[in-house]
């Protein structure tokens, strides 16, 4: 699975050129604040990228263990029903029992790995979303500042915060 890239250079220099610009007034304040609380969506952003392709790849890795024993497993039972058909009793030195126990333990192990992979996931999606809000709202509060309406910048707040809670929701 792919990390997910968080293209966002080309809004801080945006930014950055824009405070320089207004420097002065009531308004230099206001743009500070919004350069300040971009930069922190910024970090979130990252920080919910990172995370999000970590559990994107140990959804892959626990995948990929859950397909080893069920492989296995399969294996066990193939060489079960081959000695089953031996006509030398002697071969089979496990009871039937033991096999079917060794069996159950292979599967418990496969069903393991996919509700772990599964948790993995849907942690995934739910960083992604997070760092989809974060994106949205660093684009917001930058045109913000382009069109000197501050009204764009509490709307990216509100929509920083949904990614903020999205974010946290993908930490437990």
């Amino acid at each position: 699975m792919e990390d997910i890239e968080i293209p966002t250079e080309h809004l801080h220099e945006a930014i950055k050129e824009k405070v320089e610009e207004h420097s002065g007034g009531e308004g230099n304040k206001s743009i500070l604040y919004i350069a300040i609380s971009t930069a922190l969506m910024a970090v979130f952003a990252a920080i919910a990228g990172l995370l999000a392709g970590h559990h994107s790849n140990e959804a892959l890795i626990e995948q990929v263990k859950a397909s080893d024993q069920w492989a296995w497993y399969q294996a066990k039972t193939i060489k079960v029903a081959i000695m089953g058909l031996s006509t030398d009793k002697k071969e089979n030195s496990k009871s039937p029992e033991q096999i079917k126990k060794e069996e159950d333990d292979i599967m418990e192990k496969a069903k393991e790995a996919e509700k772990n992979s599964e948790l993995h996931l849907n942690k995934h999606k739910t960083l992604a979303a997070s760092v989809t809000l974060f994106q949205v709202a660093i684009a917001v509060s930058a045109i913000s500042i382009l069109t000197r309406k501050n009204m764009l910048w509490y709307t990216g707040v509100v929509i920083s915060l949904a990614g903020f809670a999205f974010l946290i929701a993908g930490l437990l």
